[in-house]
């Protein structure tokens, strides 16, 4: 009989850890991203984790021919740490010998191991268990992962307690035809649009929570902009004085992750080239002085008095990256027939909401703001809306019993990654895009 201790002894040595054992033989792993072939010698790209080693092949120093080798074949090489000033890491690898762990069936469908991968975004998506391993595809989602760290870091720094809530609801927390609908044992019920119930009903709980989720829209939605499942960084925070607090607590965040990736993924960053934004503080303007802004500053007629068109958001980014320096602005006070049943009116005026949208480089990324808490308020304002407020007992059962002033907000993930990296499409920052047209890979 064996026994597990929970102690892994490691053959292999990690790639970070490489400069340690200059003048040694070392074995690393990964797989063969590229082979360059030279007259005398060769170097062979190994990807590993997070970057791409280059070994270099000799025949004086390695002992099997260059032709065993084969491009994405999954490899143990043993080879030796020598010194190299000219090298920016510092060193060379002098390849021994290689074990060759698997080997690929048939050749890779499309070409993934140049800068770039030059192809449509169809079939960067229909390829993607394979585009992925494209060194700058698969950065993309490092500096994904650092936005998230970034933000749980804050999150807990400032006392917000991890949820996870239910992905199957009785209720659309936002209403509307933009939900799918299952068949639960005979019910019916619907995917998640939004934590929004529950994260409001853990505020009696905790007071401060967040949850990092997917969540759900059945919008028949083809843009660059619109995904049918998508990754929501949900607060909400309890004993509030203003809805102004939920976006000083966004700006705190957003200003925390961006530290957080300067600190720790600066090879993304070179990689990819990403402009960070300097986070010091974020223009705030109420939305029916930004549409006749954008309307007064570029000669554009409104048409719609309820809501953001796309191209007004990307003008009205345009003029305050222009008169202020800011890549982001919060638009504030949007109409109540616009925002959700939840959703505090202002008591100067009650067709406006303490809400707000956070625009950053042209799109809208965050929706947010203060919700309403008193129980009477709320079935006021259900009754208005000519909701079935019996459908609703189990969310107001929270209202019924004592909540404090609170409010919060909900950031989509793979927006703010794709204009941080500037792309025009938000499909490019999602691992396996869920849209009208895509349900695999």
């Amino acid at each position: 009989m064996i026994k597990i201790t929970g102690n892994l002894e490691k053959v292999t040595v990690e790639v970070e850890e490489l400069s340690n054992y200059i003048g040694k033989t070392v074995q690393i792993h990964g797989s063969i991203y590229k082979i360059r072939k030279m007259s005398d010698f060769a170097f062979v790209l190994l990807r590993a984790k997070r970057e791409i080693v280059q070994c270099v092949y000799s025949k004086g120093m390695t002992r099997f021919p260059l032709e065993e080798l084969e491009e994405e074949s999954c490899v143990i090489v043993t080879a030796y740490v020598q010194e190299e000033s000219r090298s920016k890491k510092g060193y060379d690898l002098q390849i021994q010998n290689i074990e060759v762990l698997s080997k690929p069936e048939d050749p890779s469908p499309i070409v993934i191991n140049n800068k770039y991968v030059d192809t449509s975004i169809e079939k960067l998506l229909d390829f993607r268990p394979i585009t992925l391993r494209n060194e700058k595809e698969r950065a993309i989602f490092k500096i994904q992962e650092g936005i998230v760290d970034g933000i749980r870091e804050f999150l807990k720094k400032e006392k917000f307690t991890e949820i996870r809530t239910p992905k199957i609801v009785y209720a659309g927390a936002e209403g509307g035809a933009n939900i799918f609908h299952l068949d639960y044992f005979g019910k019916i019920a619907y995917l998640a649009q939004s934590p929004q119930f529950y994260k409001q009903m853990m505020v009696g709980v905790y007071e401060r929570v967040f949850e990092i989720a997917p969540v759900y829209r059945a919008e028949k939605h083809d843009t660059s902009r619109h995904l049918n499942e998508y990754t929501s960084v949900d607060f909400e925070m309890g004993y509030i004085d203003s809805f102004e607090e939920i976006m000083q607590t966004e700006t705190m965040m957003l200003r925390h992750s961006v530290q957080y990736l300067e600190q720790y993924y600066e090879t993304e960053i070179n990689l990819l080239k990403i402009k960070l934004p300097v986070i010091n503080e974020i223009p705030v303007i109420k939305f029916i002085e930004a549409k006749e802004l954008v309307a007064k500053e570029y000669y554009r007629k409104i048409n719609d008095y309820d809501d953001f068109e796309p191209e007004e958001e990307k003008l009205l980014c345009r003029w305050i990256k222009k008169e202020t320096g800011s890549d982001f602005v919060f638009v504030t006070c949007y109409p109540s027939k616009k925002r959700p049943f939840y959703a505090m009116e202002s008591k100067e005026n009650k067709e406006e909401t303490l809400s707000f949208d956070l625009l950053f480089r042209g799109l809208e990324i965050t929706t947010g703001g203060q919700r309403i808490h008193s129980y009477q308020e709320q079935i006021e304002k259900m009754r208005k809306r000519e909701m079935d407020i019996e459908q609703f007992e189990s969310y107001l059962m929270m209202h019924r019993y004592g909540m404090p002033p609170h409010g919060g907000l909900g950031l989509g993930l793979e927006r703010f990654t794709s204009r941080l990296l500037e792309q025009e499409n938000v499909r490019l920052s999602t691992l396996f895009p869920r849209d009208i047209n895509r349900l695999v890979p």
